[in-house]
C-alpha cells in the first residue's frame, strides 16, 4: 500500500480556471447547470472548496498563533499585520465589538459554500454514480467541519448553518446559537461521516485531496476540545489502521519529505509556483539577505528541548556550552548562535551577523529578540525569498495523533489505561531517540499530563497548537497572564568564548490574559442582525 499523505494540488486548483464549462464567476450559487455536467467539473468544484485550508495555513497566512504563547516573540510591535504583542501585553486589545486578530465568524462566507455544494450534490450530481459523489460529499464535510473547529475553539458554541438552511452563510433568518456541545456535536458527525466516505488513498491524479486518517485524524483532535474521551480514542486508533504511521528516520525528514512519501503527514496544504508563500522572507535569521526575522522562538520553549539522554536542559548544568548534546527536535527547530546555516555559523550574539537587539514596544527589530531564530520549515538552499516559499504547512500529522491518543486514554481512565498511554507517548518520543517515560515517573494522572503538555510544546512547536492548548486546558491564565518571556543575551568574549545572560523579552511589561478570553465575544454586528443569537460569551 502506498503511504498517506494529503496535500492540496495547486495543479488541482489550477483547473478552477481551465475548465471551460465552468464559469464559478458568472454564478453565485453552486447549483449552475454547468458545475453538474460531468466528474471533471464537478472536482473541479469540490478542489476548489479545499481554497478554505489553503487559506487557513499559518505559513500562507503569516500568521503563527504560537506568538499569542510563551514559546515564541513576534520581534514587532504591531508592523507586518502583526498584533501578537498587543495581544498580549494590551489590557484593552480584546473588546466585546468582535475577536480581533482571531476572529473567524467570517468563515461563513466559506461555509455557504460548502453548504451549497452538499444540498445539491446528492440530487444535481446523482446521474455521476453514488460512489463518486458520496466522496465528494465527504470531502465536503471535511473541509466545513475544520471551518467550524477553527470557529468553536474561539467562541465555543456558535450558530450552526448547513446545508438546509441560513444558506447565505449569514443572515438569510434569524437562527439561535448552538451551546458549545451541540456545536463540537456538529463538527464531529460531519468527521464521522466524512472518514466512511473518504478513499485511504487517492489515485495519482488526486493525491492531495482529503482521506480516511485526515479525517479520523482531525476527529481525534476536534474530539479533545469536546472531551469526548472515548471517542478521541477510537479516532486515534482509526487513524493507525487507515494506515498513518510516524517517519523513524529523523525528526527533520517530517518537514522534508516530499509528500508522495510522507507517512506522517495526513493533511497539508501543499505550495507550488504561482502559489506560494513568503515564510523564508519572514522569518529567517538576519544575517541572510532581504529578510524580516518576525518571530523568535523564546528560552521558554528552547530550555524545555531535553538532553539527547533525555534529562532535562540546566543553564547550572550546561551553561557553558548550552547548545551541544540536546535532543534531535532542538536542532530540527531551532536556529541557535553557532548552529551551522546555509555554509555559514549563525551569529546570534551581540554585535554578530545574526545581531541581537532588546524588543521595544514600538516598530520593528528585524533581528532576534531572544538570541534564537526557527529552524523548523525554513527552505535550506532557497534562493527566491521574496514571497518564493514553497515549503509545505502540515494541518493533521500522526505524531499529534499519539499525542491526543495519550491524553485522552489518560482522561478516559488513568489507572486503567496507564500501559497504552505509555506506549502512545513513549512512541513519539522513542522517535528521536529519548528514553520512554516510566510506569514510575507517571504514577497519577497529574504527572502524565504534566509529560504529555511537555511532549506537544517541544514536538508540535510552530505548528499552530501551543496557544489553542493553552485555552482548552484552561492553563493560560497561569502560563501566560501576569509573566514576561525569556531570551538569552549573548556576548562573545575576547577569547572566542560566549557569556550567557537570560533576559526578559517583553520590553519590561507584563503578559495579560483574563479567564473570559478562554470564549472570546460574539461580534457585535451578528447581535445586531440575528435577533435570535442570545446572550453574549461570559465576561463580554
Amino acid at each position: 500500500m502506498k503511504n498517506l499523505y494529503s496535500l492540496i494540488s495547486v495543479i488541482a486548483l489550477s483547473i478552477m480556471a481551465s475548465c471551460t464549462n465552468l464559469d464559478l464567476d458568472a454564478t453565485d450559487r453552486v447549483s449552475g447547470a454547468a458545475v453538474w455536467e460531468s466528474e471533471e467539473t464537478v472536482d473541479a468544484y469540490a478542489t476548489g472548496l479545499y481554497a478554505h485550508m489553503r487559506d487557513a495555513s499559518e505559513l500562507y497566512s503569516n500568521n503563527l498563533t504560537d506568538c499569542y504563547s510563551d514559546i515564541l516573540k513576534s520581534t514587532s510591535w504591531d508592523q507586518y499585520n502583526h498584533v501578537y504583542n498587543k495581544a498580549l501585553l494590551q489590557v484593552d486589545y480584546f473588546t466585546s465589538t468582535d475577536a480581533g486578530s482571531l476572529d473567524k465568524w467570517g468563515n461563513y462566507d466559506r461555509i455557504k459554500r460548502q453548504n451549497e455544494f452538499l444540498l445539491d450534490a446528492p440530487t444535481k450530481g446523482a446521474h455521476l454514480g453514488e460512489d463518486f459523489i458520496k466522496v465528494r460529499i465527504a470531502e465536503a464535510r471535511f473541509i466545513r467541519a475544520f471551518a467550524y473547529f477553527q470557529m468553536a475553539r474561539v467562541y465555543g458554541g456558535v450558530v450552526i448553518r448547513d446545508e438546509t438552511d441560513g444558506l447565505d452563510g449569514r443572515s438569510e433568518k434569524d437562527k439561535a446559537r448552538a451551546t458549545e456541545a451541540e456545536t463540537w456535536d456538529f463538527i464531529i458527525k460531519d468527521l464521522q461521516l466524512a472518514a466512511q466516505d473518504l478513499p485511504v488513498k487517492w489515485t495519482s491524479e488526486w493525491t492531495g485531496r482529503a482521506t480516511k486518517a485526515a479525517a479520523y485524524g482531525l476527529l481525534s483532535r476536534c474530539a479533545l476540545y469536546a472531551q469526548k474521551w472515548d471517542l478521541a480514542v477510537e479516532a486515534a486508533k482509526n487513524t493507525k489502521l487507515a494506515g498513518a504511521k510516524l517517519i523513524t528516520s529523523s525528526y527533520a525528514d517530517v518537514f522534508t519529505t516530499p509528500l508522495e512519501s510522507n507517512s506522517e503527514v495526513l493533511f497539508a496544504v501543499a505550495f507550488k509556483d504561482p502559489i506560494v508563500h513568503n515564510f523564508d522572507r519572514a522569518y529567517r535569521p538576519s544575517g541572510d539577505v532581504d529578510v524580516y526575522s518576525e518571530a523568535a522562538p523564546t528560552s521558554e520553549l528552547v530550555d524545555s528541548y531535553e538532553m539527547a539522554d533525555g534529562t532535562s536542559f540546566s543553564w547550572s548544568t550546561h551553561g557553558t556550552d548550552p547548545y551541544t548534546g540536546r535532543e534531535p527536535r532542538f536542532y530540527a527547530s531551532i536556529l541557535y548562535n553557532g548552529a551551522p546555516w546555509e555554509g555559514r555559523t549563525i551569529q546570534s550574539y551581540v554585535g554578530g551577523t545574526d545581531g541581537f537587539l532588546e524588543w521595544k514596544p514600538a516598530g520593528a527589530t528585524t533581528t532576534t529578540v531572544t538570541g534564537y531564530y526557527i529552524r523548523k520549515y525554513l527552505q535550506e538552499g532557497n534562493k527566491y525569498l521574496i514571497n518564493q516559499s514553497t515549503q509545505f504547512d502540515i494541518t493533521v500529522r500522526y505524531a499529534e495523533v499519539l499525542l491526543n491518543l495519550a491524553e485522552a486514554l489518560a482522561e478516559q481512565n488513568f489507572s486503567l489505561n496507564k500501559p497504552d498511554a505509555l506506549a502512545a507517548i513513549n512512541e513519539v518520543r522513542n522517535r528521536v531517540g529519548l528514553p520512554g517515560i516510566t510506569d514510575a515517573q507517571a504514577n497519577d494522572k497529574d504527572s502524565f499530563m504534566t509529560f504529555v503538555r511537555h511532549e506537544r510544546m517541544v514536538e508540535l512547536a510552530f505548528e499552530g497548537f501551543r496557544y489553542w492548548d493553552l485555552r482548552r486546558w484552561r492553563l493560560a491564565e497561569s502560563v501566560i497572564n501576569d509573566k514576561t518571556a525569556h531570551g538569552v543575551k549573548i556576548t562573545k568574549n575576547s577569547d572566542n568564548t560566549f557569556s550567557y545572560q537570560q533576559v526578559d523579552c517583553d520590553g519590561g511589561l507584563i503578559r495579560y490574559f483574563d479567564s473570559k478570553y478562554y470564549l472570546m465575544s460574539i461580534p457585535e454586528s451578528e447581535r445586531l442582525n440575528n435577533s435570535l443569537i442570545g446572550s453574549n460569551n461570559p465576561g463580554w
